[in-house]
């Protein structure tokens, strides 16, 4: 099984169901710790309406603080060709396209049916090609919709293969809810014909296999597993979503080169100092074990 890197998304699913806004400069800082820390990607805001989702305000201000060359390795969040305008404009070069493979879903998300998402998204990857960035295929319910149930995987390997979708760079696989088993993961992702773009999964902890579906994609093939520090987040219009698979968990388990003790223990400290600032509690499993007894362990803080 080879080593997939790390897309951690705690600044933008992460915050998304908290309930307490963080200001642009603490998000700024943290989205720097955790470059600096060495994670290769991050996805760092969203497009959607603030109204709707207030902790996403002001994610364009991030862009704007951001440098070039820290955008190059973010992410924001977009559902339409006028997003993609807008964050363009503001200085952003990669953009997650991002639509339900359920029907029910995409409308309680985004307000049309995921025929429609498909039809604009050449729109939105002109945009995008134009003005020298990347552009992600999205896949939210890619195995289960909260509202219609089992999705089945032959509807998601359409959507991958459709014309009007082959201009993206990468296909992100998500598991929105948290249903997925090992199996399902591994056979899907070993299925989807994406030909030679990037393959990521982004997986939820909802039934405690977060970790083990994040393998099992790797095992399929994807080149890329999304987390958040602590395990916060999930989909604000996916009833019964909890929170992402904690990135300090996938970092445990897949081991990158630049994963060090000290570096874990910078992570769980930065996750540590989130939670406190939003109240939340932490389901990561690798921090709890960073924090134990077990002093003959390198990889424990203490």
């Amino acid at each position: 099984m080879s080593t997939a890197l790390l897309r951690d998304v705690t600044l933008r699913d992460g915050l998304q169901l908290t309930g307490k806004t963080l200001d642009v400069a603490t998000r700024v800082e943290l989205a720097r710790t955790l470059l600096h820390a060495g994670v290769p990607e991050l996805e760092i805001g969203s497009m959607a309406r603030p109204d709707l989702v207030p902790p996403m305000a002001g994610s364009l201000d991030i862009v704007a603080a951001l440098t070039p060359e820290e955008l190059d390795r973010c992410w924001i969040w977009v559902a339409t060709p006028r997003h993609v305008e807008k964050a363009v404009a503001a200085g952003a070069k990669n953009v997650q396209y991002c639509f339900s493979a359920s029907d029910a879903h995409n409308k309680a998300n985004i307000g049309r049916l995921t025929e429609d998402s498909v039809a604009a998204m050449p729109a939105a990857i002109d945009i995008v090609k134009e003005a020298g960035g990347r552009i992600q295929l999205c896949i939210a319910t890619s195995f289960t919709c909260p509202f219609d149930g089992a999705v089945d995987p032959d509807r998601v390997r359409g959507i991958v293969a459709d014309p009007r979708t082959a201009g993206a760079d990468d296909v992100v696989l998500a598991d929105t809810l948290g249903q997925a088993h090992p199996g399902q993961v591994r056979d899907l992702f070993a299925t989807a014909p994406v030909g030679d773009r990037r393959l990521v999964f982004h997986g939820h902890d909802t039934w405690g296999m977060g970790v083990a579906n994040a393998l099992a994609a790797i095992d399929g093939g994807a080149q890329v597993v999304d987390g958040a520090l602590a395990g916060l987040g999930g989909c604000p219009f996916a009833p019964g979503a909890s929170g992402n698979t904690a990135s300090e968990d996938l970092l445990f388990a897949t081991r990158p080169d630049y994963l060090t003790p000290q570096v874990l223990a910078e992570l769980v400290r930065a996750g540590e100092e989130l939670l406190a600032e939003l109240g939340e509690a932490s389901r990561s499993k690798a921090a709890q074990g960073a924090r134990s007894e077990a002093k003959a362990f390198d990889w424990v803080i203490g």
